[in-house]
């Protein structure tokens, strides 16, 4: 396994990637690459959302990268840049990562999915198309998976989240409609996998339920899940990303995530 930390040209940001080594004596040698966001409220990242997930990802036999992107008070769009420069090196490299190009999803947790989501919704943002010198729709990933994710900014927004986001701006109201992902849904909104917790008591569920919404409406597939128990930062629910021996985060329903998302992965990437 080829284990790098990658600094992304022009910006703070960094990705590690966790690659299959090639062999010529291995019927797959191109892979799928899943590029994980952990969360942390937009001022840490959470380590129970990283490497294990990334390892998630590989023992179903897709290569990962975790980004680890810019935190306050480095406030937007730098992240939403960060996100599709880290894909756009990615694209880049595929031949010499033996990735495949088209098979790029991005998936994130609390506020790393806030960060997913934006390139999941916004991969053609003029703005970003400009910053980035790319074309339309070449930073458009093949899907995105979601997890109790920070979403809307409106009546049932993560506040701590877009006020270390967006720092002094975060009264704006103009801005503040920019960055709530149900607002700038349209029908070219890639495949999602969403999953949250009725019981979350950080994120609120109507999050995920105005995004999945907003994607029903635009007739975008997506497979979406809400478990009966279970907080917030679940991660994966389960003894591997409890944080000590209270076991809160580990919760049995919510544990089926990730065997419906590798489910959902096969599907898409046929």
């Amino acid at each position: 396994m080829i284990n790098d930390l990658v600094k992304i040209p022009e910006f703070e940001a960094t990705i590690r990637l966790y690659l299959y080594d090639f062999s010529e004596h291995m019927y797959m040698q191109e892979r799928p690459l899943v590029l994980v966001c952990p969360g942390g409220g937009y001022n840490h990242l959470s380590v129970r959302e990283g490497e294990t997930m990334a390892l998630q990802f590989m023992a179903m036999g897709y290569h990962a990268a975790i980004l680890n992107y810019s935190l306050a008070p480095v406030t937007y769009p730098t992240q939403f840049y960060e996100i599709g420069a880290a894909f756009k090196y990615l694209k880049e490299h595929a031949s010499e990562y033996h990735i495949i190009p088209e098979k790029i999803v991005v998936c994130g947790f609390s506020a790393g999915a806030h960060v997913a989501g934006m390139l999941g919704t916004c991969f053609n943002d003029s703005c970003l198309l400009s910053r980035l010198k790319v074309e339309k729709n070449y930073l458009r990933p093949a899907g995105q998976i979601l997890a109790y994710p920070v979403l809307t900014s409106g009546e049932f927004a993560h506040r701590g989240s877009f006020e270390c986001l967006l720092g002094e701006k975060c009264r704006d109201k103009d801005l503040l409609d920019r960055v709530s992902l149900e607002n700038s849904v349209d029908k070219s909104t890639v495949p999602t996998f969403l999953w949250h917790t009725f019981c979350d008591g950080a994120v609120p569920l109507e999050n995920s339920l105005l995004y999945a919404k907003a994607l029903r409406k635009n007739n975008v597939p997506f497979e979406y899940h809400v478990f009966p128990s279970g907080g917030h930062g679940l991660g994966l629910a389960n003894e591997m990303t409890v944080v000590d021996e209270r076991f809160i985060e580990a919760d049995e329903s919510a544990a089926q995530w990730i065997g419906l998302c590798k489910t959902w992965l096969k599907r898409l990437f046929e």
